[in-house]
């Protein structure tokens, strides 16, 4: 807390240190008003994928033009692309579902003291004031994510879909991981680590796609679009408005009717 002409300044982090501390009842408001409006924008979006990464390159790094390759991908096959919203892996992800007139940009931003800017590739966006809300709005209507390299904030993201998908949260959704030679030591310690100490079982190794071939990428998360709609018909839920935008898109787009036809 600083002092300026004798009154109190307040740095943007402490309005979160009181949400979070103070038990302030209507805080819990605000937390609603994250998910109706997120559930409200999201939930009948076609086939969608979430890309994470670092926030902290520029757009000549080699990570940055692979996320917008795989996203410009994406998004010629009709793909909409999630994205946190900020710069780096986010911005080129956005940048390249952009230049698709028929898919949707977006970007989830987060509010935070050092002021996040939105990028400017983003067509559907909104921000948040809190992390949870928003990763359950960028794991919730994907049927793939791919984790690109980056810090503390995607390796959280990356371990809370893989939990989610272990779990059996999320049905039928892939987790792809690009970045090879940066990741290769981080699943070595899961293998010989937590694997070994069995903290998780060896078909949990499954659950993580490590590959670098953006084609090979693009495959699997169309195989993971039906087996998605297959579980939601399993579940009943094919009457939802996300399962007839899937249902949507599979008609339009592979020439065949939706539904268990796949």
């Amino acid at each position: 807390m600083s002092y300026r002409r004798g009154k109190k300044k307040e740095y943007p982090s402490s309005r979160y240190v009181k949400d979070i501390k103070s038990a302030d009842v209507w805080s819990v408001f605000k937390i609603i008003a994250d998910f109706v409006q997120g559930f409200d924008e999201l939930g009948d979006l076609g086939p969608s994928v979430t890309i994470f990464g670092s926030a902290r390159i520029d757009e000549n790094h080699p990570y940055y033009m692979q996320a917008m390759e795989l996203s410009n991908m994406l998004g010629e096959r009709g793909y909409n692309v999630i994205t946190g919203g900020g710069p780096g892996v986010m911005e080129a992800a956005n940048r390249g579902a952009f230049a698709h007139e028929n898919v949707e940009s977006i970007g989830l931003n987060i509010e935070l003291p050092s002021e996040q800017q939105p990028n400017p590739y983003i067509t559907k966006g909104r921000s948040f004031d809190y992390f949870f809300s928003r990763k359950v709005m960028l794991v919730k209507y994907s049927m793939a994510y791919v984790i690109f390299p980056g810090g503390f904030g995607t390796l959280d993201e990356m371990f809370e879909a893989l939990t989610l998908i272990q779990t059996r949260k999320v049905w039928g959704v892939r987790l792809f991981v690009i970045g090879t030679e940066f990741y290769a030591p981080l699943i070595e310690f899961i293998r010989t680590k937590i694997l070994a100490e069995g903290m998780i079982d060896e078909g949990d190794m499954d659950l993580i796609t490590l590959s670098d071939d953006l084609n090979f990428v693009i495959t699997e998360i169309e195989k993971s679009l039906k087996a998605q709609m297959k579980d939601l018909e399993k579940e009943g839920l094919d009457n939802t408005k996300y399962y007839q935008a899937l249902s949507s898109y599979v008609t339009d787009h592979c020439g065949i009717d939706g539904g268990s036809s796949i």
